[in-house]
């Protein structure tokens, strides 16, 4: 997919700012997903306050085959990275802002050891060019707007990266609008979320 760089911003929008804990939030049927599967990585998500359920996207817990087959862009290079990740179970959770413009995605992946963690995280995060970070404490981040020429629209991306002991935190927030819409990534709300999901880690392992 070829995208054309056409907007990067570190201001990012006010919406869906507010968050909170969130219970375990309950899987949502799908092929994706074995729902006999139990995780505690669920009581660990932190999500924005105000968004609602995602009927199109899975949330509930995921093994490096259901991985790979529905959420991987790259299955052959990230089959080897959560092979010597030592990966051990992973979490994805979606919600959508209230006027459904905005999706907000987080995955967690569990791996055999804090250093091994690491090495998983810098080998996701590569994948893509990653070269307009905005500050946020302890974590990798981006924003930038690019046209998909899958879609022919414009989709406006802000990401954050971290690491908690053995896990790696993902998360993601896209908004898609029509060419020649502007919309700027949303960095207010990686920027609260971010240090939140940090908390609530590093609380839990504590």
């Amino acid at each position: 997919m070829t995208a054309l760089l056409l907007a990067v911003t570190g201001c990012g929008t006010d919406a869906g700012a507010a968050v909170r804990p969130a219970d375990a939030p309950a899987p949502t049927p799908s092929k994706a997903v074995d729902q006999t599967a139990k995780s505690a990585l669920a009581g660990l998500i932190v999500l924005p306050r105000g968004f609602i359920a995602d009927p199109k996207n899975t949330t509930g817990p995921f093994s490096t085959e259901t991985y790979l087959a529905n959420y991987s862009a790259e299955p052959a290079l990230d089959r080897a990275l959560l092979l010597n990740s030592g990966f051990v179970e992973g979490y994805r959770a979606t919600r959508l802002s209230p006027d459904k413009k905005q999706r907000y995605t987080i995955q967690l992946f569990k791996a055999a050891t804090p250093a091994k963690a690491k090495v998983l995280q810098e080998g996701l995060w590569r994948q893509e060019p990653r070269t307009h970070p905005f500050p946020v404490t302890g974590a990798l981040t981006n924003a930038h707007a690019a046209y998909d020429a899958g879609t022919e629209k414009t989709e406006a991306t802000a990401e954050a990266s971290f690491l908690s002991g053995s896990l790696v935190a993902l998360l993601t927030i896209r908004e898609s609008a029509p060419l020649g819409t502007t919309i700027r990534p949303n960095t207010t709300l990686i920027s609260t979320l971010t240090p939140q999901q940090q908390s609530r880690l590093t609380t839990t392992s504590s």
